[in-house]
């Protein structure tokens, strides 16, 4: 029997996609429920499951667009019960080819005795090996031939290096490190990605369609640094998760959300729309772009709760596994690129949203502390807003009252006010 494998629907408003990647070959013989094939629209990426078990047609390949409801595959179920064509994890080898699989299995006692006093080869006496690399074939057990014979392909950039050796070597006396230089003036041409697209229209939109502007503040890390410091072991004993900077200002940006809600709201038409609930996007860098999972709620949450939901979006996210579902309805962002070292920047609105608040590397700073002049960890943090419903004094007491949070963590027990002026009720 003949099955057909349709692409589904990822969402409203989609009708094509991209077929990214194809995990299984034309002829291979698959199982029910096997992840056959990656579907990436302009929103997420998604799998595509064999709904029987049998041998598969591929129909589309990869790197296509096609239409939702059309056929990518068909499965010939007469073949189901067959040993599937990818070994499963027990016996699956080092993932080589098969011409090398002889020679990587020699008697281990012999290998490990010639690795041991040289990685060199008879059959290529003249390879050279850095030692790192030396290093690293030793603890592997890998020879040069190992190596070699397990190249999949020479591409023009090794010719076009070996073509530069010689000159090279006159110049620089053979002992530069330019002699390894890479002179190769190839380029590398992809095509964008369904998602990589959006992204640009979105982030062109966002600059033409909005007021946009950038506040900004600093913010002394001491005090998050010394509770992190302190009780961070104990937190991960508790909770299984480490105590990060992100579950800090995330709750503290939800509670300054409650004293200047204009920065949470956002343009409906002729309306303006102010959620009571806050769902936080949160930025997160994957191999296929920028993606905002939105943890929901945040209000009503701890920060190990924060931290939780953070770890689970964000590995979900770098894998390609995130549903459409957990990346839509965000009512307001946090984007931390500080991870990657920036000291200053003016993020970009994530429509619909009105506003987005940007954390950035902590570098130790001379500041001014009871007039007296110290050394502290400091952190630059921006707020880009829509200046068409938010306005300056929203903004800035916005940024202001993070600040606060976050140089006194006990204002976070308190809703963002001064515990002891909440004990005597001022």
């Amino acid at each position: 029997m003949i099955i057909e494998i349709k692409v589904p629907t990822p969402g409203e408003s989609i009708t094509e996609v991209e077929l990214a990647n194809w995990m299984v070959s034309d002829g291979d013989i698959v199982e029910k429920d096997q992840e056959i094939a990656e579907i990436e629209s302009d929103k997420a990426t998604l799998s595509l499951l064999a709904t029987e078990a049998g041998k598969i047609k591929i129909s589309v390949e990869a790197g296509e667009t096609i239409a939702i409801g059309a056929v990518a595959c068909s499965i010939d179920t007469e073949f189901a019960g067959q040993a599937p064509s990818k070994p499963s994890d027990e016996s699956k080898e080092e993932d080589v080819p098969a011409e090398t699989t002889e020679s990587a299995k020699p008697e281990k006692a012999e290998v490990t005795t010639e690795v041991k006093a040289d990685a060199t080869s008879d059959e290529y006496p003249n390879a050279k090996v850095s030692p790192l690399a030396k290093k690293l074939m030793e603890e592997s057990d890998i020879k040069v031939d190992d190596v070699i014979n397990g190249l999949k392909r020479i591409s023009t950039k090794e010719v076009e290096a070996i073509k530069s050796l010689p000159a090279e070597k006159e110049s620089f006396g053979g002992s530069s490190a330019f002699i390894n230089a890479n002179v190769s003036r190839e380029a590398d041409r992809q095509k964008m990605t369904m998602l990589r697209k959006k992204l640009s229209q979105r982030l062109v939109a966002v600059k033409n369609e909005t007021a946009m502007l950038t506040t900004f503040t600093e913010v002394d890390m001491s005090a998050v640094m010394n509770l992190r410091k302190k009780y961070q072991s104990k937190f991960i004993d508790k909770h299984g998760v480490k105590l990060g900077f992100m579950s800090f200002f995330i709750k503290a940006a939800s509670l300054a959300l409650k004293h200047h809600p204009m920065v949470n709201a956002m343009i409906d038409g002729d309306e303006i729309v102010v959620p009571e609930y806050h769902d936080v996007s949160v930025a997160v860098q994957t191999p296929k772009g920028l993606m905002v999972p939105v943890i929901r709620n945040v209000e009503t949450q701890t920060l190990d709760g924060v931290e939780i939901s953070l770890k689970t979006l964000a590995e979900k996210a770098r894998k390609g596994k995130i549903g459409l579902e957990e990346m839509t309805g965000g009512t307001f962002t946090v984007t931390n690129g500080g991870v990657f070292g920036s000291m200053l920047s003016t993020p970009i609105i994530n429509p619909p949203q009105s506003a987005i608040m940007g954390m950035h590397n902590i570098v130790e700073r001379p500041v001014a502390v009871n007039g007296k002049v110290e050394i502290r960890p400091i952190m630059y943090l921006a707020l880009s807003y829509d200046h068409r419903i938010i306005d300056g004094k929203d903004s800035v007491g916005f940024l202001v009252k993070v600040k606060e949070m976050i140089e006194d963590p006990a204002k976070l027990l308190s809703g963002g006010f001064d515990p002891e002026k909440a004990v005597l009720g001022l």
